[in-house]
């Protein structure tokens, strides 16, 4: 039994599948995936749906499932003239910040399921988790999408937003605790500044960062095992099909 988290596939499935083989992942073990499956890469709903038949996947929400909650349940309905009345401002607003953070290959993808089928993605989406806490080998770990901001070393996890914890970039210079690391997705680690090593795995101040630019040119999809500390990365973006 091994535990494995990885995180911000953004629709790149086939690097998802090889990352699969890559770790070996056995139906005892668990993976926890830290959000952001949707938007950007070629096959997001597609991914997602591999991981809906997956019963030892925990997956924790990222900012771009919140923004596709925010929007799918509108583009789903058939257009008449009273949902052309309830595109509000507001939802004007969600649909443009979604369009310029890549939502076009998810909005694609989902239009082609049949309406039990978009039921399914949304209700699975909906439950995903806002953090986890887990243990592995003796040690103590918290996962969550973006990190904790508007850190305060008083502050419960509880008391954190859901803002807080998907969208506020971790800060690698705090150490948050000293007993638990903090594993998080979101800010890729090639925009890390002096990170020594972009494109792979950053540790810093018991932060490990493990979103390593799937979406990218170059970039990997990447993924740790929680009792080993051992990291595993797919092929770099683009040569996926020329090995």
């Amino acid at each position: 039994m091994a535990t494995y988290v990885i995180s911000d596939i953004h629709g790149q499935y086939d690097m998802f599948m090889e990352l699969l083989d890559k770790i070996r992942l056995k139906e005892s073990d668990t993976l926890y995936v830290l959000g952001d499956v949707l938007d950007r890469g070629p096959h997001p709903i597609r991914t997602l749906k591999r991981l809906m038949e997956m019963s030892n996947v925990i997956c924790v929400v990222g900012n771009h499932e919140l923004m596709a909650l925010e929007c799918l349940e509108f583009l789903r309905k058939e257009i008449t003239d009273m949902s052309i009345e309830e595109l509000d401002e507001e939802m004007l607003d969600n649909l443009v910040t979604w369009q310029y953070n890549g939502s076009k290959s998810t909005i694609d993808e989902f239009r082609r399921l049949d309406a039990e089928e978009k039921k399914d993605v949304l209700d699975f989406i909906k439950e995903f988790s806002i953090y986890e806490e887990v243990a592995a080998d003796g040690r103590d770990y918290l996962l969550v999408h973006a990190g904790l901001g508007n850190y305060s070393s008083e502050k419960d996890i509880e008391d954190y937003s859901l803002h807080d914890l998907i969208w506020v970039r971790a800060d690698y210079d705090v150490r948050y605790f000293e007993d638990t690391f903090v594993i998080t997705g979101h800010t890729p680690t090639q925009t890390i500044r002096d990170n020594p090593n972009p494109g792979f795995i950053y540790r810093r101040n018991n932060h490990i960062a493990i979103d390593c630019g799937a979406h990218y040119p170059g970039g990997r999809l990447a993924a740790i095992c929680l009792e080993t500390g051992e990291e595993f990365y797919s092929s770099p973006n683009g040569t996926e099909g020329m090995r």
